[in-house]
């Protein structure tokens, strides 16, 4: 079974008409993924036809984690 790792996208704000997610990675099967950002409906529509689990990652917050 396919894994798909997501992110929240920084530089989204709320009401913006552009896709929400970054796709950071996909482990295991066959998925492949041409993307690198994606609205959550169209995630939640890629899950369903490939039974694939999805992994959201907690984002830091910017220059966190930089020394």
């Amino acid at each position: 079974m396919a894994t798909i790792f997501v992110r929240e996208r920084r530089k989204v704000e709320k009401g913006e008409k552009k896709p929400r997610f970054r796709v950071v990675g996909v482990h295991g099967a066959d998925l492949k993924i041409y993307v690198e950002h994606i609205r959550k409906k169209e995630l939640d529509q890629i899950v369903e036809a490939s039974g694939a689990n999805v992994v959201y990652l907690e984002a830091g917050k910017k220059g966190e984690g930089e020394e």
